[in-house]
């Protein structure tokens, strides 16, 4: 009887244990980019806020840095940065996909001008 308890205690603790996901981590990162004005933040910001697994995506024009938050377990910081890259910006060290950064208007290029 005693080790039919033993067993039984067992069997439901390992079950629980195995049956629990891990918690979806968030991480919040800085990515540098090569964004120009306020027009690169809006293609930005609009197209990372509707990535799934990124909650939150918001452009510093000035300082060009991205702060990005997002579900680990969903996405990567790496799969962020070839998004922003297709786009045609820079991302860190990842850098823009050539024919996306043609695409960009002037003020969007390198020393383009504010609008």
């Amino acid at each position: 009887m005693k080790n039919s308890l033993l067993l039984l205690v067992f069997l439901f603790v390992a079950g629980f244990g195995f049956s629990q996901k891990p918690a979806a981590k968030t991480e919040t990162v800085v990515i540098l980019t090569s964004a120009e004005c306020d027009e690169c933040k809006e293609r930005i910001e609009g197209a990372l806020n509707y990535t799934k697994g990124v909650k939150f995506a918001e452009l510093d024009v000035p300082s060009r840095k991205l702060t990005v938050k997002f579900k680990n377990d969903v996405i990567t910081l790496e799969e962020i940065k070839k998004q922003i890259s297709a786009l045609g910006y820079n991302a860190d060290e990842v850098l823009a996909d050539p024919a996306a950064y043609e695409k960009l208007p002037a003020c969007c290029k390198a020393g383009g001008m504010e609008h």
